[in-house]
């Protein structure tokens, strides 16, 4: 590994000199399968981003410097991008590239998520352009995809795992669909694929490239109501690829965004079936007290509507029965990584 005291710029002089890796459900395992492939010698920095819980510490640094040659720990804001060595970003913290360094952000979150994959990739992008390589593994839902765009649309190198080999195919195969890849490989060709992009060698035999789906255009943009501070979101297309923004800084992919609102549906009828509960009990209430006065009257009144607000509520609870085995599934479960996937990735 390249002399510690050296700054990053001394030392990242390869074709590509930043590799980004991103991934989600599955991903440490997935890495450990990487890492031992990458050798000391690497002339590049490696900057990782796993969907961590933010309440779990994280062991990832410690697994992957076990498992593979490269030295390996969490990233401190501030840390130089040094050949030969892995950063992986902690928890709650997003990762992001920055003169040649890495920083640590409390930023809003994107898809659900800080850290992000799109974070660490799209600042990549725009400060290491053609000399950076980006890696999308396994994960659910369709993280990483904007920022893979980014990367090939600044001339950098992009690796995605091929879906049938990932523990999740679903960001793989998001990745696939929406950006021009320059190979799909199994995991076990994963090190070696990185390697030959960071060398400017030949890829080995079965990478193959990827041409995203075509898509019809939509010109017309519509606004939603951001599900993590109530802002207006606002339809962006970047580099192919559709994202929703609020002016705070979140970022929702579609899928994200359409299991964020089926989250706030939920909630929305459970607040409904409560305040038709605490109705009836009010209701009922003020029955037993005009009872109690000699207000027949009265008392059947109030008794009366307890009766059809315990209904109606009935009827929200039925349309939530329904609701959450049809419109409010997960397009894909979130996938983030908590420490006992961390343990069983161990050993």
């Amino acid at each position: 590994m390249a002399d510690q005291s050296e700054g990053p710029s001394d030392q990242l002089r390869a074709p590509h000199a930043l590799v980004v890796i991103g991934a989600s459900a599955g991903g440490v395992e997935t890495l450990t399968r990487i890492v031992p492939g990458l050798s000391p010698d690497l002339p590049a920095a490696v900057c990782v981003v796993v969907h961590i819980a933010p309440s779990s510490p994280s062991a990832l640094g410690h697994i992957l410097s076990r498992a593979g040659r490269l030295a390996c720990h969490a990233a401190d804001d501030g840390d130089p991008l040094r050949a030969g060595e892995i950063l992986v970003a902690p928890p709650d913290r997003h990762l992001v590239v920055e003169d040649g360094r890495a920083r640590l952000t409390v930023g809003p979150t994107e898809n659900g998520h800080r850290p992000a994959v799109d974070v660490l990739f799209r600042t990549a992008a725009s400060e290491w352009d053609s000399r950076l390589v980006g890696v999308v593994l396994t994960g659910t839902r369709d993280d990483g995809t904007a920022g893979l765009a980014r990367i090939k649309a600044s001339g950098g190198a992009t690796i995605v795992q091929d879906p049938d080999d990932a523990l999740y195919g679903g960001m793989p195969a998001s990745a696939l669909a929406n950006v021009d890849v320059d190979a799909v490989v199994p995991a076990e060709l994963i090190a070696a694929t990185i390697t030959a992009m960071v060398r400017g060698d030949e890829l080995p035999a079965g990478a193959g490239a990827s041409q995203p789906q075509d898509d019809p255009d939509e010109d017309d943009r519509v606004s939603a109501v951001c599900p993590a501070c109530g802002g207006v979101l606002t339809e962006h297309i970047d580099a192919g690829v559709t994202q929703w923004r609020c002016r705070i800084g979140h970022r929702y992919s579609p899928a994200s965004l359409a299991d964020a609102q089926g989250e706030d549906v939920e909630a929305a009828l459970w607040t409904a079936i409560r305040t038709l509960e605490d109705r009836r009990v009010l209701l009922q209430r003020m029955a037993d007290k005009s009872q109690a006065r000699g207000q027949e009257r009265s008392a059947r009144a109030f008794r009366a509507r307890a009766e059809a607000t315990s209904k109606h509520a009935q009827v929200v609870r039925d349309a939530l029965s329904r609701a959450a085995s049809t419109t409010l599934t997960k397009l894909a479960d979130g996938g983030s990584v908590g420490v006992e996937d961390e343990e069983q990735a161990a050993g």
